[in-house]
C-alpha cells in the first residue's frame, strides 16, 4: 500500500480575498512522483492565527491537540512545509512526531519551527541574498557523518533559496552550511527526522539528488 503523507497546511489569502489552508502544489506532486498519497492537516481555528509572533500565538489546547493527533496517526509520515509563519500546531506535531518516531522531513520555514522547536533561536537577515526565484542560489556544504549525506551521497550540493530568516543554533545536529548559515538539521537516530533550508520539491524536475530525498523519505514511511 502507499504510504499516506500529512502535510501540515499553511495559510493563505486567495486571490478572491478569501482565507484558506492550503498544501504546496510541489510538496504535493514530489509526494505522488515517489509513490506516497497526501493528506492536508489542518490547524484548528486561532484567533491570531496570522499573528506574526510564535510567541504570541494562542497555545493548543489538549482537545484540540487530541483531534490533530488523530489526523498525525492515520499518516505514515509528516511534512512540515514552508511559508512565512509558524505556529503552536506546528511544534506540538513535530514533537509529537519526534516522540513516537514517525519519520518527519521540514522544508525551509519546516526546518526552521524543527530547529526551534530544539531549543533554536532565530534570526532575520539584513539583505535578501537567501531570497530568489534562481534555481541555485548557493552551496550547501554537508556533513559527510549525517544521515542526509548517505541519503543525496554528495558532499557540496546546490540549492535553491527562498528565505528571509535563519537558525542561529539548536541542539539537533547541523548537518549542512552555507557561508556558516544553518542550511539543515536532523537526529539520525530517528527513522527519518530531517530539516532543510531550501526547498527540494521545487528541484525535482532537473536535480535527481533533490528527488532522492522524497524517495528514501517516502520508503521510510513505508517500514
Amino acid at each position: 500500500m502507499k504510504p499516506i503523507i500529512g502535510v501540515l497546511a499553511r495559510p493563505d489569502t486567495l486571490l478572491s480575498s478569501n482565507q484558506a489552508y492550503i498544501v504546496s502544489r510541489e510538496i504535493n506532486e514530489a509526494v505522488v512522483k515517489n509513490g506516497g498519497i497526501v493528506i492536508s492537516i489542518i490547524p484548528p481555528i486561532l484567533e491570531n492565527l496570522t499573528n506574526k509572533s510564535i510567541e504570541n500565538t494562542n497555545k493548543l489546547t489538549q482537545e484540540q491537540f487530541n483531534e490533530i493527533k488523530r489526523i498525525v496517526d492515520l499518516c505514515d509520515g509528516i511534512i512540515c512545509q514552508g511559508g512565512s509563519e509558524f505556529y503552536d500546531y506546528d511544534l506540538k506535531v513535530i514533537e509529537y512526531c519526534y516522540k513516537i518516531n514517525k519519520p518527519l522531513l521540514g522544508i525551509c520555514l519546516g526546518m526552521q519551527a524543527v530547529a526551534y522547536l530544539f531549543n533554536g533561536n532565530m534570526k532575520d537577515f539584513d539583505n535578501l541574498s537567501h531570497k530568489s526565484k534562481e534555481k541555485y542560489v548557493h552551496k550547501v556544504k554537508l556533513d559527510k557523518n549525517s544521515k542526509l549525506y548517505s541519503i543525496l551521497k554528495k558532499e557540496e550540493i546546490n540549492v535553491n533559496s527562498r528565505h528571509k530568516s535563519y537558525i542561529l543554533n539548536t541542539e539537533l545536529s547541523v548537518v549542512g552550511l552555507s557561508d556558516n548559515i544553518i542550511e539543515a538539521v536532523e537526529d539520525k537516530n530517528k527513522k527519518f527526522f530531517i530539516g532543510v533550508q531550501w526547498h527540494p520539491e521545487s528541484m525535482i524536475e532537473y536535480d535527481i539528488t533533490e528527488n532522492n530525498l522524497f524517495s528514501y523519505f517516502i520508503n521510510c514511511c513505508r517500514r
